[in-house]
């Protein structure tokens, strides 16, 4: 039995989709958003939740832990939701993690995730951490309303991947450690787009795409402070949103790996191609 947190969103609801023909449980906050999937169980619990994390659990032999979303707990509520996974008698967490996690990473969510990834370790529970680099999906979104893509980036490059070539990769480690087999037992993979691009290079894309001209103009990192304070948003998240485009100024997002390749036996998605989806 599969277990899958986090199943109606993006990422999850691309990997159960993946996973016709397995065992599945796939652990929600709301039942009636629960994607529909031929013989899948749905089971109601929320990060955290010990007690109904203990029921929702109970049977489920492997764990996707899709990271939760971003909030000044969210290493508290990884650690609770892992905690009852064990208890529960899980025996294996293939858990979403992030490139460059550290304890002192650039990007500050990325710490979030390297703690995480600790607690996982210390527990003794078998474990298959996949550390995505930036979801290629968010690429356009960086355009402002005025075709400018702002961000204390400078000239620093990005090896994003789309949401599709993980999932694809979650599925066939998932199909692997359901059977049984420990090919991915203990393995830390960076999953990455086919190259590494800067923002200007990302906005010279967009514009052959969309046929009007977008532009990338660096920040400080103070202007890219300033000007995201201005949306009201908490400190911590204002620092993830900042932090992100530093890390990749500092070089650690821009390392390119084969991993979406040798795991799926397909090429990944680049950014040229996935905007050309439209």
């Amino acid at each position: 039995m599969i277990g899958v947190t986090g199943s109606t969103g993006q990422l999850g609801s691309r990997i159960v989709a993946r996973l016709t023909g397995v065992p599945l449980r796939l652990i929600v906050r709301d039942p009636a958003r629960a994607p529909s999937v031929p013989g899948a169980s749905v089971a109601q619990a929320a990060y955290g939740e010990h007690a109904a994390l203990l029921s929702a659990l109970d049977g489920v032999d492997v764990l996707m832990l899709l990271s939760a979303t971003e909030s000044a707990d969210r290493v508290a509520l990884h650690k609770a939701t892992v905690d009852a996974a064990v208890a529960a008698g899980v025996r294996r967490i293939v858990y979403t993690s992030f490139v460059g996690a550290a304890p002192g990473a650039t990007f500050t969510f990325a710490r979030d995730h390297w703690h995480t990834e600790e607690h996982i370790r210390s527990t003794g529970v078998d474990f298959t951490f996949l550390r995505d680099n930036l979801y290629l999906d968010f690429v356009p979104g960086f355009v402002g309303s005025d075709d400018v893509i702002r961000g204390p980036a400078g000239d620093g490059r990005v090896a994003a991947v789309a949401r599709d070539d993980v999932a694809s990769v979650a599925a066939s480690v998932l199909r692997t450690a359901s059977s049984g087999a420990d090919e991915h037992l203990g393995a830390t993979y960076d999953l990455t787009g086919p190259s590494a691009f800067t923002l200007a290079e990302a906005a010279a894309v967009l514009t052959g795409a969309w046929g009007r001209k977008v532009r990338y103009e660096a920040e400080t990192l103070d202007e890219a402070y300033r000007s995201r304070e201005s949306y009201g948003a908490a400190p911590w998240e204002v620092a993830g949103w900042v932090t992100s485009y530093a890390a990749i100024a500092s070089g650690e997002m821009g390392h390119v790996s084969t991993a979406v390749a040798d795991i799926t036996g397909r090429p990944p998605i680049g950014l040229e191609e996935y905007v050309g989806r439209g």
